[in-house]
């Protein structure tokens, strides 16, 4: 609904003006000329992203336990300190997972730009196969681009994981690797009764 509001803004505004209410306009435009499908696109599906994103981060942040920074403080640490060196640290931790699936989730959702005429890949292989025919090939295609594409997205996700699980030992995710070849940690010996 966002991409078809913003891509038809001129409708309800046929031209944008900024200036002081009341006064002169100091930039003034057409709105066809300005809001152009591309930049439909991104703010649509960027308005609507950041407000998730927005919750991730909150929900993150709000995970860190206040006693950290009631520490720092007590050490003397400024709270701009604080939060680039104890807070953030640990609240990314519980930010990259939901972000991640957020990234991903946001790539498949391209394919809505085409209701806008906005060619993305989805839009592209619908066109080519529209003149050759040959609909499931090139729909193929297009299912094995975005398993590429959010393959190597997963992959990069995984490694950004374990760098910010490195303090937390007990929870660390595997790695990717070992995650494919099905090789898991070690249990930890049973503990016999005394």
């Amino acid at each position: 609904m966002q991409l078809v509001l913003w891509y038809n803004l001129s409708y309800l505004l046929p031209r944008l003006s900024f200036g002081v209410p009341f006064g002169p306009e100091f930039v003034s435009a057409d709105t066809n000329v300005l809001i152009t499908p591309l930049l439909a696109a991104i703010l649509g599906l960027g308005l609507n992203e950041g407000a998730y994103m927005a919750e991730i981060i909150r929900g993150g942040l709000m995970s860190v336990d206040p006693g950290q920074t009631e520490a720092a403080s007590a050490l003397g640490m400024s709270n701009a300190r604080t939060f680039r060196r104890i807070v953030l640290p640990q609240a990314m931790r519980f930010i990259i997972p939901p972000t991640g699936s957020q990234v991903i989730s946001m790539l498949k959702a391209t394919s809505l730009v085409s209701v806008i005429a906005l060619a993305d890949l989805l839009y592209t292989v619908q066109s080519i196969y529209n003149r050759t025919f040959q609909t499931i090939p090139l729909l193929i295609v297009a299912c094995v681009w975005y398993l590429l594409i959010t393959s190597v997205l997963y992959v990069g996700q995984s490694f950004i994981e374990r760098h910010y699980a490195r303090g937390a030992t007990r929870n660390a995710p595997q790695s990717f690797w070992s995650f494919l070849t099905f090789r898991r940690r070690p249990l930890p010996p049973p503990e016999v009764p005394s």
